[in-house]
């Protein structure tokens, strides 16, 4: 029997060739399914990666209690000095959130940019930033330095260039790096600065803390929780940026698989069409071939070995398509935990591409049973007469 498979096999998939026009219906039909979804679903895995980049086992975030995101966060001098005497901080950074409409350079309209007012501090809880560009700013002065993507997004982020809002002009003189992190799409400037042109007094957003081990951080939570005289919250760094991901990744996500389904409904039909087509042409060869002996099975299997072939081909070049032209595209998307503008990569991964050639199978065996079965029962005399 699995000599009967190979020989109608091959004799199959050496016929492909006679029906090139017919069986490139299926590979197109499924490479776009595959090709979509990998590229929805590579956005969303962007987007995740971009903000879960910047987290570190050692850093937390302290905000109001209550508050989902530094925006909706304030910290009082009083609460910010009096935590950062807390045993096992390293360090500790006060940061001023807000936004500011700064122009796109693709569009030419206003959209929110981060604007992240910090202090010499911030550089020690963050080491992994640097300056790439130009230098950084003087505290006390109204200078920017802005992240890479920012840069490369908004207008007027040029080093040189000067930047009007809230009614003050602020110089841009350096740019930065952070290993791709969401600080990449912000601006930073002195916080005494910030605080002024914001109008802010002396209160902060957040506070960033780097504590001395990883172990400490449950110990620290408590202390910051249950002293009564804070009304203050401290979030784990991955933790808090993973919460921030989840929400457009999700809808990203589900959106992408939606699509996949509605686009895989039609690959299933133009397959099942597809292989149906196959089927009626070869009847007389198939009526012929179990004259000779070959079993139903055989038949089969070979022609289930054929829609999954055409499938595979079509999942690998929707899998290329999605490689080669999304993966490392660079978009900006606004993130409604944050109410501001942030840029990120596509990321094509691996596991996307697998669950990309997963779908092309499945959509091929699908497409292919119906057609394989009613060319295993179809009668032998009434398929040697054609009929």
């Amino acid at each position: 029997m699995l000599r009967q498979v190979l020989e109608v096999t091959l004799m199959n998939l050496r016929n492909v060739r006679s029906r090139l026009g017919s069986s490139s219906v299926i590979v197109v039909g499924i490479a776009g399914v595959v090709g979509v979804l990998i590229a929805l679903l590579a956005m969303a895995a962007g987007f995740r990666a971009t903000l879960e980049t910047g987290g570190a086992p050692d850093r937390a975030i302290v905000m109001r209690d209550g508050s989902e995101s530094e925006m909706l966060s304030n910290v009082s001098p009083n609460d910010r000095f009096y935590v950062s005497t807390f045993a096992g901080i390293d360090a500790a950074s006060a940061e001023l959130y807000t936004v500011a409409d700064v122009p796109k350079r693709d569009t030419g309209l206003d959209a929110n940019l981060i604007v992240r007012g910090v202090e010499a501090e911030a550089f020690e809880v963050r080491p992994e930033v640097r300056i790439v560009r130009g230098r950084n700013f003087v505290p006390g002065r109204a200078e920017i330095i802005a992240g890479r993507n920012a840069q490369s997004e908004f207008a007027g982020l040029d080093i040189g260039n000067s930047l009007e809002f809230r009614n003050s002009e602020w110089t841009v003189v350096g740019v930065f790096e952070d290993g791709g992190s969401a600080h990449e799409s912000e601006i930073w400037v002195d916080l005494a600065v910030a605080q002024s042109a914001f109008r802010r007094g002396g209160t902060v957003s957040s506070l960033r803390l780097r504590v001395d081990s990883p172990a400490s951080m449950d110990a620290l939570r408590a202390r910051v929780e249950d002293d009564k005289q804070l009304d203050l919250k401290l979030v784990p760094e991955e933790e808090y940026l993973a919460a921030q991901a989840s929400g457009l990744a999700t809808t990203i996500e589900l959106f992408g698989t939606v699509v996949a389904y509605i686009m895989a409904v039609g690959a299933v039909f133009a397959a099942l069409n597809t292989m149906y087509s196959a089927v009626v042409s070869r009847t007389v060869e198939i009526a012929t071939l179990r004259a000779l002996g070959f079993g139903g099975l055989p038949v089969v299997v070979s022609v289930m070995i054929e829609a999954i072939a055409l499938a595979f081909i079509g999942g690998l070049l929707g899998a290329a398509v999605a490689w080669f032209g999304f993966n490392g595209y660079t978009v900006s998307t606004l993130n409604n935990a944050s109410f501001s503008q942030i840029a990120f990569d596509f990321a094509v991964t691996p596991e996307l591409m697998t669950n990309g050639l997963i779908w092309a199978l499945v959509l091929g065996t699908i497409g292919g049973l119906f057609p394989a079965v009613r060319a295993a029962r179809l009668p032998i005399t009434t398929a040697l007469r054609g009929e």
